[in-house]
């Protein structure tokens, strides 16, 4: 990456942000996070995946790799458009506002939306730069928006179903049969065309008010994409599938750090040779439009495009599986003779990273994560301290999404490994241990130092965004708004200056 500054932020995704609606959005809350990040010294917010997620709410199993998702179209943003009023935003049920409860957001959520989509479509509404602004998204993101809108609303009227249950005539469609099928659903089609606009347009104008103020914006793609995706749907030759479009094989890990059966994810694996066939034209497109709508893109599970864990359709673990080798150096030239050397990536090496996985991330120069917290899982010598980094061509994090906040997991550490942090951080009150490990983050070598927000708040195992391996109570976690105060923000930015970065 061009940019060789020392620098650091804050993992946070934007649901976690406060808001009365339920849910964090991308409206006055997020805005106030970034002045929050730019009077506290730091240049970097990471997030998870934007995309529009699924079942279980998880932003890395989402029906789309491009579309965003509606639950972040801020209410108080309709409103000032015009396209809701105060009547229409009664009723959220939002009695919880350190958790989401998806359950019961989601339909509210649909139904503002749709309020608004029929209040743009009046005769009488007259905002035409609006107009003028969704005519020309449409147009432009087309490759992919035609075949989302049209997965969605034939979802909607197949009552929600994976794709895998609908009729013929919706489950493997012929370009005849779509373009009946948009005749037959175009106003459905256009609500969720008209979602996806509203989200860009907001979204984009965050990340230039970021932008603005000299924070870049760290995204997140999963390597793989969900079976229930318009994605699969609309190219199932791209992916392996037998001849009912139910996959053949699907993706996982092996028994790692995170789980004793290794973790089954179920997503449909990549038929290579076909993307091969098409000059990886689909991940061209992918990365292309992530880079459009980020600064910088984290690639989860980098180490698949080396070697992915390939497990049989139907076992119910990930431990009888075996890896098999995937096409990573010809993938990344391709993306790079399109789009060009210099790409803003990062890897996630995490887990079983072999000497071929370090190879292939070096050559791209993607710089790859060392997580603090991995350091002290025994009193022996690790990669990761601090100390054992040989580049700093690497981010170093106290710990990701998947992690215990680093207050819950010094908790549950072994008395030997919990005496060894403490004397490496110069921790001396157990309570601080998330700031003395973010200090430890922020001194080390490595060029961007990222830590998730419950770190700097000191928070417990309460305040966990996901568990992996668990498929329930994940990614609802948010903090209350006056959780950051103006002092906090002091003490961040000196730290950050003590070490200098920014």
């Amino acid at each position: 990456m061009k940019d060789k500054r020392r620098l650091s932020g804050i993992l946070l995704h934007p649901t976690s942000l406060p808001s009365p609606y339920g849910i964090g959005d991308l409206g006055e809350a997020a805005y106030k996070f970034v002045d929050f990040l730019a009077t506290a010294g730091q240049h970097l917010w990471q997030i998870l995946p934007l995309t529009h997620t699924g079942y279980g709410d998880s932003p890395y199993q989402s029906f789309s790799a491009f579309a965003g998702q509606p639950l972040l179209i801020s209410p108080s943003g309709l409103k000032r458009l015009g396209l809701v009023g105060d009547k229409d935003l009664e009723g959220c049920p939002a009695s919880d506002d350190e958790r989401v409860d998806y359950g019961t957001l989601i339909p509210w959520k649909q139904h503002i939306l749709e309020a608004a989509y029929r209040e743009f479509c009046r005769d009488d509404y007259d905002n035409q730069k609006l107009k003028e602004g969704f005519s020309r998204f449409v147009q432009e993101q087309g490759c992919w928006l035609n075949d989302y809108a049209l997965f969605m609303a034939c979802k909607e009227r197949n009552e929600g179903r994976s794709w895998l249950e609908w009729e013929d005539q919706y489950r493997n469609p012929t370009e005849d049969i779509k373009d009946r099928l948009r005749g037959r659903l175009a106003q459905t089609i256009g609500f969720y065309q008209f979602t996806q606009f509203l989200f860009f347009d907001e979204w984009m104008r965050l990340k230039e008010y970021a932008n603005q103020k000299d924070i870049r914006i760290i995204g997140d793609i999963p390597i793989f994409v969900s079976m229930d995706s318009a994605d699969v749907w609309a190219s199932q030759h791209l992916f392996q599938l037998d001849s009912n479009g139910y996959p053949l094989k699907v993706a996982g890990v092996p028994p790692d750090y995170f789980s004793a059966t290794g973790q089954l994810w179920g997503n449909p694996l990549y038929a290579w040779d076909a993307h091969k066939e098409e000059g990886f034209a689909w991940w061209i497109s992918r990365i292309r439009h992530q880079l459009d709508v980020l600064d910088i893109l984290r690639i989860d599970h980098f180490r698949g495009f080396e070697a992915y864990w390939s497990v049989e359709y139907g076992e119910k673990t990930a431990i009888n599986g075996q890896w098999v080798q995937a096409p990573g150096y010809e993938l990344f030239n391709a993306i790079q003779n399109a789009l060009g050397d210099d790409l803003p990536i990062i890897a996630e090496d995490l887990g079983i990273i072999t000497d071929e996985v370090n190879a292939l991330r070096e050559h791209f120069h993607f710089p790859g994560m060392k997580v603090l917290q991995f350091a002290f899982d025994s009193t022996l010598e690790s990669s990761y301290l601090p100390h054992q980094f040989t580049s700093p061509d690497c981010v170093c994090y106290t710990g990701t999404h998947d992690n215990d906040t680093t207050s819950g997991w010094y908790q549950h550490l072994p008395p030997d490994c919990q005496e060894k942090v403490r004397r490496y951080t110069c921790c001396k009150d157990a309570p601080q241990i998330g700031r003395c490990l973010i200090r430890t983050c922020l001194g080390s070598i490595a060029r961007y130092s990222i830590f998730p927000l419950q770190d700097l708040l000191g928070y417990g195992s309460t305040a966990r965004m996901n568990i992996p391996g668990t498929a329930s109570d994940n990614w609802s976690w948010r903090f209350k708004k006056d959780a950051l105060s103006p002092s906090l923000a002091e003490e961040l930015k000196e730290l950050t200056l003590l070490y200098g970065r920014g």
